[in-house]
């Protein structure tokens, strides 16, 4: 898991938007630049999720006054439905005579008579019954655990009307929370039932769980009108089901509710899912300082957090050709998310002992690693005041480079929506954050602070393709780094011999090839096929020698973790998290044999689409790329389809292949209740006919 490629850019992105459509960052509300149409749409809608929170808050403490009143000055038209109405009225009746004094008794029997009753003749068939049934409460007291009307009593009613408020007012008003928030929902469900269905511990269990809460919001309940909808697509019906974990009908009943539409029926049933928003926001935050993203001046070991603010996305190019007079401009990436930092990593590569050996980097892939690096001993990560000297060398060094301002970041906001109103940072509030600044030991600040703008500034010269600069200041900074990251060494000198060549320096190239790449290769072999790779170079006109452009961030995002410890700097936990959800998406999905029909939607694709590594061989086959359409009907598969011994992946024993319906596999998924792996296995086994599979079963 820890080894599972990350499109760091990507995340970059979604979680600026976060960030900036939950107004953690000052004055950032603007929308990112790579924001889709959903980061828009959910920008746009912070007032009507901030009104959600505030009606949520009030109904939890049983302040139904003020629910009733948030709701008729911002959303009427809940008050419109009788059914809804009805259980607020009736929780209202409740809380009046939890309070238990004499007034509140005469309260609650007004209401009883003015608003209660007269609500039930019309709310819904049982809504009567259930009058006549709350009105126990008037002689059962609360503490009663054995009463007819314990359940009444149970504050949980509180939670569960509030949460079936919330999804209705969130499906009307279309204020969803931004896709990133949406996406670690789905991704840590399926990583948590992955990790059940395999048996397997967790490596991240700790953070799951605290995460992405056990309980979740009760589901809507369906107004008589909705049944009369048309049946839906039992594609979509099963694919909600699986997704999101419904039963059958509780996916007929969420498609109904969203009157067909399957992805915001998604939308719908990923936001019954409960979020740690505190959680979420110190690990968004970590994440932001440690990317660069938001400033580090306030950033200390102990863990304090304070306002700090985004990286303005305009970087300066560096025009210079590794300190040489060249007007070659370096192509930071070619895919067509090349404004998005990509990391590659190889999944078999994740051995921490074995600093030395180079052996596993297979093929021609020069393998961006990134969790497991392999760095220096704990010994060497000071993070005292020892190896200070050290780096502010390398910052002072940097400067000439024209390295970006500090200044241009943003300031770390926080949420501050407590009240309804969004609180502008003000002069007083920056005063505030300087006095419990300078509560902490100015020389541990400075140091802390240092080191991070020396791991970002060295970040910036590799996604700049100053490779040269960036081994002088590495060596400054602790030759060891690259004697335990070898590869790290011989990525950043086929950066500084492809742009020599495009250049047209080939001799100055060579000499690099000579004294560098050369060596590297002897004495480590799984560097020999790269090493032939990057000599192709020589024979391309100048103008192609750096291809379709280079990796740079990936190379600088590994460059950043290696760096970082030996400095002391972990990487946030973010990181980690994603890693290891990816890595259960993808093995969950080879179990289903299927596609993840939500996987665009949700910016999974994009956070799995990373870039070919350093000189990738050319021609690779794309074998493994499933091929399929969410409109596909047909699935080709063995007749004698096996799980291997990992239990991960199909692997075909025959060369005859049986062709699938999607309608026959849906038949025998939905007559027999089997998961679709299942389902697909029994086809395989009878040519693919869903009636014979059926009457085997049955006879």
């Amino acid at each position: 898991m820890d080894s599972t490629p990350v499109n760091w850019e990507c995340l970059d992105a979604l979680v600026i938007d976060f960030a900036k459509s939950e107004r953690l960052i000052a004055d950032s509300f603007s929308p990112s630049p790579v924001s889709s149409p959903s980061s828009l749409s959910s920008s746009s809608s912070y007032h009507s999720r901030l009104i959600i929170r505030q009606v949520r808050r009030a109904l939890e403490s049983g302040d139904i006054d003020t629910t009733m009143d948030l709701l008729r000055a911002n959303t009427p038209f809940i008050l419109e439905d009788h059914r809804l109405l009805f259980r607020l009225q009736k929780q209202k009746f409740i809380e009046l005579l939890r309070r238990g004094t004499a007034e509140d008794r005469d309260s609650a029997i007004e209401c009883s008579r003015t608003s209660l009753a007269p609500c039930a003749l019309d709310a819904y068939a049982e809504a009567y019954e259930e009058f006549k049934h709350v009105l126990l409460a008037f002689i059962y007291d609360k503490d009663d655990k054995t009463s007819p009307v314990a359940n009444e009593w149970s504050e949980r009613r509180r939670f569960d009307i509030a949460g079936l408020i919330s999804y209705v007012l969130r499906a009307h008003l279309h204020a969803y929370d931004p896709v990133f928030s949406l996406t670690l929902r789905y991704l840590i469900s399926i990583h948590k039932e992955y990790c059940l269905r395999k048996g397997v511990s967790s490596p991240i269990a700790d953070l799951t769980e605290r995460l992405l809460l056990k309980e979740s919001d009760p589901p809507t309940t369906l107004q008589e009108s909705l049944y009369e909808a048309p049946p839906f697509d039992e594609v979509d019906i099963q694919a909600l089901a699986h997704a999101v974990e419904l039963t059958r009908q509780g996916a007929i009943d969420s498609l109904r509710f969203a009157k067909g539409d399957l992805f915001m029926a998604f939308q719908n049933e990923l936001s019954r899912m409960k979020l740690d928003v505190s959680l979420l926001d110190e690990l968004v935050c970590e994440y932001c300082v440690y990317r660069g993203i938001v400033d580090s001046g306030f950033a200390l070991p102990s863990g304090l957090q304070t306002l700090c603010a985004p990286l303005n996305g305009n970087q300066p190019e560096s025009k210079s050709c590794l300190s040489r007079n060249c007007s070659l401009e370096v192509s930071i990436g070619s895919s067509k998310h090349s404004d998005v930092e990509t990391f590659i990593s190889d999944s078999h590569m994740d051995s921490p002992e074995s600093n030395e050996d180079m052996t596993s980097l297979r093929g021609s892939d020069v393998e961006l690693r990134y969790a497991t690096e392999p760095t220096c001993n704990h010994e060497d990560c000071s993070t005292s005041g020892s190896n200070q000297p050290e780096v502010s060398s390398v910052l002072s060094r940097h400067r000439k480079y024209g390295s970006v301002e500090r200044g241009k970041r943003k300031r770390w906001r926080g949420r501050h929506d407590d009240e309804g109103t969004t609180t502008q940072v003000t002069g007083t509030d920056l005063q505030h954050e300087q006095r419990e600044f300078n509560k902490h030991s100015v020389l541990e600040v400075n140091n802390w602070e240092n080191k991070y703008e020396c791991v970002l500034e060295m970040k910036e010269l590799v996604g700049r393709g100053m490779a040269a600069e960036v081994v002088e200041e590495v060596n400054a900074l602790d030759p060891n780094i690259f004697v335990q990251n070898l590869h790290l060494l011989f990525q950043l000198k086929q950066v500084e011999f492809l742009k020599l060549v495009g250049c047209g320096d080939h001799s100055s190239a060579l000499r690099v090839a000579c004294s560098y790449l050369g060596p590297l290769a002897a004495g480590n072999p799984a560097f020999l096929k790269p090493l032939k790779e990057t000599l192709l170079a020589f024979i391309q006109p100048n103008e192609q020698a750096l291809g379709k452009g280079l990796p740079l961030n990936s190379l600088a995002t590994s460059l950043q973790v290696v760096v970082g410890r030996r400095l002391g700097i972990e990487e946030p936990q973010l990181m980690k998290i994603m890693r290891a959800i990816l890595y259960t998406h993808n093995e969950w999905f080879k179990l289903q044999m299927c596609k993840d029909k939500f996987e665009s939607l949700m910016k999974i694709d994009s956070l799995k689409e990373v870039d070919p590594p350093l000189l990738a061989v050319s021609g690779v086959s794309n074998s493994n790329a499933d091929g399929s359409s969410h409109g596909s009907s047909l699935v080709t598969i063995s007749p004698s389809v096996r799980m291997s011994e990992d239990g991960c992946s199909p692997t075909q024993v025959s060369s005859r292949d049986v062709i699938c319906d999607e309608n026959a596999i849906l038949k025998v998924m939905e007559f027999l209740a089997l998961p679709r792996a299942d389902a697909i296995h029994l086809l395989a086994q009878y040519n693919g006919n869903a009636e014979t599979v059926i009457q085997q079963i049955f006879a």
